[in-house]
């Protein structure tokens, strides 16, 4: 998979994501039913995809894709590795300049899959109750007329609930 993306990391490319019925992420230059469609653009590589690390913020995204001229795209809640704790209420939101255009969406995912939110221009959501462990949010720009996309950098938090033993969970 990493050596795939690698080979794309030069030029321009059409990638297809998806999320099987394990929760593994798949990447692929091939469309496949129910993938999701990602426009990049030539960069050069840090490697990062070969350690396996996401590379630090470098400043304002480039735009990936012609119609999709955003200078800035990115998550800006929550901070990469934030802990929220018992039922803290959880806001996502993006960073997006210049504003969404008309005949533009915006998705969110948490851990690979899409979140139902009635408001496709949403820059900013907030997450239902969500149980104990790690999640990784992004979201998505979608151009309806021209089927271009643009996505952010996932960003990844946690979420820890009180142990059933602390003593505010004691019965008298």
């Amino acid at each position: 998979m990493l050596a795939t993306l690698a080979a794309f990391a030069g030029q321009a490319a059409v990638i297809y994501k998806w999320t099987d019925s394990d929760g593994v992420v798949h990447y692929s230059d091939q469309p496949v039913p129910g993938a999701e469609k990602i426009v990049t653009a030539g960069s050069t590589t840090t490697g990062a995809a070969a350690t396996g690390r996401k590379p630090a913020p470098s400043g304002p995204k480039k735009p990936s894709a012609p119609g999709l001229n955003y200078t800035q795209f990115s998550i800006i809640s929550p901070a990469a590795d934030q802990t929220f704790f018992g039922d803290d209420v959880i806001n996502a939101s993006v960073s997006l300049e210049p504003a969404l255009k008309p005949n533009q969406t915006i998705t969110w995912h948490l851990n690979g899959r899409q979140l139902d939110d009635p408001s496709q221009a949403a820059t900013q959501i907030t997450l239902p109750h969500l149980d104990r462990g790690t999640y990784a949010i992004a979201a998505t720009i979608t151009d309806q007329s021209t089927g271009e996309s643009m996505s952010t950098d996932s960003v990844s938090f946690f979420v820890r609930q009180p142990s059933e033993l602390a003593p505010l969970h004691q019965r008298p």
